[in-house]
């Protein structure tokens, strides 16, 4: 998502607003209402956007949820609009990965490591899934931190994978000593895809460095190998 001027406390609404309409995503939403209010989106404009206004542009979805999609538009307390983080205790999800999404919107792998809003944390088995935690990445006030991206790795250590829009040599670096294996995506993707994905991989043929994290024994990945080479 990307418009001149677009804070990150709007792009998270947007975010969250077209994720409470079906069939919606950020980028539509974002043009809908750019062609409604002009760019730049600003908190004053969204002010004055219309139940209408939705209903012209998104004729397919019943009131209530154009009206849920509205508050969160006009809403600027963006903590209350965050997903909800489900309880987690170690061993809950047996055969499972901890990772790292880097997102400013909550709702997409759109973050650069070194600036991103914050980090969302899931554990996933074949199974199931959970958003096990939301971790500010901004450092505290008062905090003094000799190196922000060290900061930023030592957040998320208890994760084995991260996944990021952009990151940089340096910062990499600092990811891999903390145990973490970085994946950079060539463009924006939905954290609900990447999750997908992933259980797909652990369902089927794991690569061994996921195979180890998730506690598959040596004799089940040499089947795996073999079964896949049939």
């Amino acid at each position: 998502m990307s418009q001149i001027a677009l804070s990150r406390e709007l792009a998270l609404r947007i975010g969250l607003a077209a994720r409470a309409m079906p069939g919606t995503d950020a980028k539509s939403l974002l043009t809908a209402l750019t062609h409604h209010l002009g760019l730049p989106i600003t908190e004053k404009k969204l002010v004055t956007l219309s139940l209408q206004a939705l209903k012209t542009a998104f004729s397919g979805l019943d009131d209530n949820t154009l009206l849920r999609a509205l508050g969160i538009l006009k809403d600027s307390n963006n903590e209350a609009l965050l997903p909800p983080v489900q309880a987690y205790q170690e061993g809950d999800m047996p055969g499972s990965v901890r990772i790292a999404c880097a997102s400013d919107d909550a709702v997409n792998v759109d973050g650069h490591f070194g600036s991103c809003r914050q980090f969302m944390v899931y554990q996933i088995s074949a199974e199931a899934t959970r958003l096990i935690d939301i971790r500010h990445a901004e450092i505290p006030a008062g905090l003094v931190v000799d190196d922000k991206n060290a900061y930023r790795a030592e957040l998320i250590q208890d994760c084995k994978v991260v996944y990021m829009a952009s990151v940089g040599g340096p910062a990499a670096a600092k990811i891999v000593k903390q145990g973490l294996y970085p994946i950079k995506l060539e463009r924006v993707e939905a954290i609900a895809d990447i999750v997908s994905q992933l259980q797909d991989v652990i369902a089927g043929t794991p690569p061994p460095w996921l195979a180890k994290i998730i506690g598959l024994a040596v004799p089940e990945r040499n089947r795996y190998r073999q079964e896949a080479g049939g």
